[in-house]
Parts: structure tokens; sequence; C-alpha cells
């Protein structure tokens, strides 16, 4: 094992890090005769996969070649959040006046302390992703190196065969910048090397208005430095509901980031003085000049090395691991979860996919992915919520759909808190309660939309949300009141004269 730092910058809280997912003086263990499963792959969906076969008394080995913990815990949701939470609490401050605290308007972040605070977290967070945890807590025979499938039913990893009952491809996906001329030449950071910055940026450019473009991009503006989103289409947050990107877009502008849409990138170069990234927008030449390019867009398939050939595992350089819906591979003695095979790229999408791998592995379960309810949240501030169909995709498969929207501004808790630009959509099959979908747009949206996918996960119509209880003041009364609007829809004219003369009558 390497003793040099896998992690930058090269600090106490780094070296904490390492030395819970990747400790320099590991020594693999002798392998079993045969594993009940043989995990590739130590992000969410293997780490779940592993500990959950573990606990249920399989023999479980897991092999990762760089850091347990995965994307979410070194590179994405853990670092990400951290970052997004300072950039808040800052922007917080900046506005106090609104609540009749003075003084906070002129404060500026202190960028090296974010960072260490993000670093400091991230390593107290990394115990529960760490080798020892899955060897000493769980019974996992942990192995680091790369596996490589050696035949339909073994993997060898460091020189070791191991031979398995049921084996899980979980390698995820990793950020893969698009073809743009000269950008390898002149540098760029994505998700993986973003967090490893010690210095902000005085200028940076986002290319791609995705989620984790607009998340970076507003939180990076906050913390001081002038930002450019550059997006080929006209909006930011193509794939959202049109409203819902309106709202977000109006805040990125209002945080000061510049917007430069229906654009393409042509090219990069390095220059004494930065980077200049050429676009075409609108069909019109322009040059941005910057200190950083932030590439937001693409993931590629983590299939290179496996050779998933030699287990007879069908697979797309693009797309990833073939499976189908109980997530078993073209190997019937190999499964795959997360990132490596499914369309949904999310940290809890990893883990769903995980429990269902168990049991279709392991107990002839035969759950199916195609039952799975997920939502989504981007994290920019307000926060955009999803789950289930939109609108359009509901018009797409036949159904007539009734759509419901709160404002927030209508929800006196968002009005006392000063958050409440945003709003509670609902799609309804039309005639009914049944939930087709919903977006929500409110600085909590990820904490509020759990209740519409429980109801969709439930078979649970939104009347079951009025009749529940809410407390009051609380944002996610806004759910609620969908359900109140859906309530008024059933008092129909003829309904209404019906209880008017009943009303009438018992007056007598």
């Amino acid at each position: 094992m390497s003793d040099g730092p896998l992690v930058l910058p090269d600090n106490g809280f780094n070296r904490a890090l390492v030395g819970n997912v990747h400790p320099a003086d590991w020594t693999n263990p002798e392998p079993a005769g045969c594993y009940n499963l043989v995990v590739i792959g130590a992000g969410t969906a293997g780490l779940v996969a592993a500990a959950g076969a573990a606990g249920l008394g399989a023999r479980v080995a897991l092999i990762e070649r760089h850091l347990l913990g995965g994307d979410c815990l070194n590179y994405g949701c853990v670092p990400s959040k951290g970052l997004i939470r300072a950039a808040r609490a800052i922007y917080d401050v900046q506005r106090s006046a609104e609540f009749g605290v003075a003084g906070g308007a002129g404060l500026a972040s202190d960028f090296g302390a974010v960072m260490e605070r993000m670093r400091r977290l991230r390593s107290k967070i990394s115990p529960h992703d760490s080798a020892r945890r899955f060897r000493d807590e769980l019974g996992v025979d942990v192995f680091f190196g790369t596996g490589r499938f050696a035949g339909p039913d073994t993997i060898e990893v460091a020189g070791q065969l191991l031979r398995f009952k049921r084996a899980a491809v979980c390698t995820g996906a990793r950020a893969a910048a698009p073809p743009i001329p000269g950008i390898e030449a002149a540098g760029y950071l994505t998700n993986e090397t973003v967090f490893s910055l010690t210095a902000l940026p005085r200028r940076l450019a986002v290319i791609g208005g995705g989620p984790i473009g607009c998340e970076l991009a507003q939180t990076f503006a906050r913390l001081g430095s002038n930002v450019t989103v550059v997006e080929h289409v006209g909006h930011l947050l193509p794939r959202e509901d049109a409203d819902a990107a309106a709202v977000v877009q109006q805040a990125l502008l209002r945080d000061g980031v510049e917007l430069c849409l229906r654009a393409k990138v042509v090219g990069v170069t390095a220059t004494g003085h930065g980077k200049t990234i050429s676009v075409e927008q609108d069909g019109t030449p322009r040059e941005l000049v910057v200190d950083e390019i932030l590439v937001g867009v693409g993931r590629a398939p983590n299939v290179a090395g496996l050779d998933l050939e030699r287990a007879g595992i069908a697979y797309d350089p693009q797309q990833g691991v073939t499976v189908d819906e109980r997530l078993r591979t073209t190997n019937r003695l190999v499964f795959a979860a997360g990132d490596i095979c499914f369309p949904y790229k999310f940290t809890h999408t990893a883990d769903a996919l995980a429990r269902i791998l168990i049991a279709n592995a392991l107990f002839m379960g035969r759950q199916k992915t195609s039952a799975l309810v997920v939502p989504w949240c981007t994290y920019t501030d307000p926060e955009v919520a999803h789950v289930g169909m939109s609108a359009k995709e509901a018009a797409a498969k036949g159904l007539d759909v009734t759509t419901l929207t709160v404002p927030l501004a209508e929800v006196d808790r968002a009005l006392l808190d000063g958050e409440s630009e945003g709003f509670a959509r609902v799609h309804l099959q039309k005639g009914t309660d049944t939930i087709l979908g919903a977006t929500i747009v409110a600085r909590h949206a990820g904490e509020m939309i759990n209740e519409l996918s429980l109801a969709m996960t439930a078979g649970v119509g939104l009347s079951a949300i009025g009749r529940t209880i809410h407390p009051y003041p609380t944002q996610a009364e806004a759910v609620k009141k969908l359900a109140d609007a859906y309530n008024r829809t059933r008092l129909t004219p003829l309904v209404k004269r019906l209880l008017t003369t009943w009303l009438k009558w018992q007056r007598r």
C-alpha cells in the first residue's frame, strides 16, 4: 500500500479520512473457500450490499481499489453539502437586516475555514464506512485492489482468487468531461477534485446548468467567486419542472451568478492570465476568461478493468452493466446495483437497489426496480425536490392529469421565515386523488417531499394527507394545502346545491 495521501490537501483531517477508508497498513485477508457474495466496489451500493448480506449471515468479501465510501463520502454528498451549508450561512448573515439584525451585509467568507470545516466533518463521518468497521464489526473480508473477473464464478484481486456463489458489481460512475478541444491541456475541476481546493477561485466557469452545476455555482458565488454558468439550452435545470427551474434561475441571478445560456463551448486555452473559454452563444462568438473551470456534466460508468467479458457479463461503455428488473446481469450468478447500472444516479437509489440485490441474489427474491418510487432533490437555495411523473410524462402514458399548485407565499411559516419563494405542486390522475408525481420548490424541499413519496409508495391518495393533522406553523403545511385544494375540487355545483338544500331543510 502507498504511504502517500490519497486525498488532497495532505492535512490531519484528510489523513484521518484515508486512515479509515484506505488504511496504508492494511493487509488483505486470506480468501475463504467460497463466498455467498463478493462485492466489487465500496460506494453506497457496495457498502449496503456487503453490510446487509453479512448481517443476515452471509460470508461476504468486499473489494475496493481506492476509497471506501465512494463518491458520496469522498467527492459527493458529504463534502458538497458541507460547502452548501456554509454558503447558506454566509447568505443568511448578509441578509440579516431583513430580520432587524444589523451589520451582516459586508461580511465575507473565510474559504480556508469553510473547507477545513468540511474536511473535519467528512473525517468525522468516515468511521461508518471504514475498513476496520466492516472487518471487525460486520465480519466482512475487505480486500484493497482492483477486482477482475477470472471466470463466471471467480474474481481475482491482488493476486488472490475469490470464488463466489453470487457476486455484485457496484463500481459506480465517475465524472467525465465533454470532448472540448484544449480542456485537458488547460485543466479543469470535477466533483472529484473541486473539494481539494485550498484557495477560492476569483473567477469560476461552470460548464453545465444541471443539478451539480447549479448547486456548486450558487455555492461558490455565495462564497465570493465571480461565477459564470455555461449551458447549451435556454434555461437551467432542463430536466426539472419549468416553473421550478425558473425559480432556481432567478435565485442564482440574485446571488450574482452570470448565465451564458444557449451556448456551446468550442475550445479552451490556458494563458498567463487564466483560462480562456471560447463559446458560441446564439451563434455569436464570445470569450470567457476565468481562473478555474468546473465541469458539471457527464458521468461515465466504471466498467474498465473488470474483465466483464470473462464472466459473460454484457455492458455498454456509456450506459454501464446490463441488468434486468431484478438487477441480474447476463451471468445469472452476478448482479449489479448503483450508478453502474441504473439511470437514477443518487445515493438513495444505490441504497435501495442494494437491498433489492440482497433479496434477489441470496434469497431467491423477485423484487423489481420498476416498483420503486424514486424522489430526488437538487440542493440549491431554494431546493427543488421531485417524485414520480411530470405532467408531460403522465400525458405521454395516456393518463389524464389534474395539477394543483400551492405557492409558498400562501404558507404562513414560509412568510415568517423569509423563505416564501417556491411552491408545492402535485399531479393527480384526473377524477381521483391518486398521486402520479409532485414537485416542491422550497428551502427545505428535500425534507418536504418525503410525505408525498410515502403516500405514493403505500398507494395512499392525497385525501389521506388532508386528513392528517400537520403542526402549525410549518412549511410542510404546503403539502396539506394541496390536499385541501383537491377536496375543494370535489365540491361541484351539484354537490353544493344538494348540501345547501339539506342544510336549509335542517333549519325548518
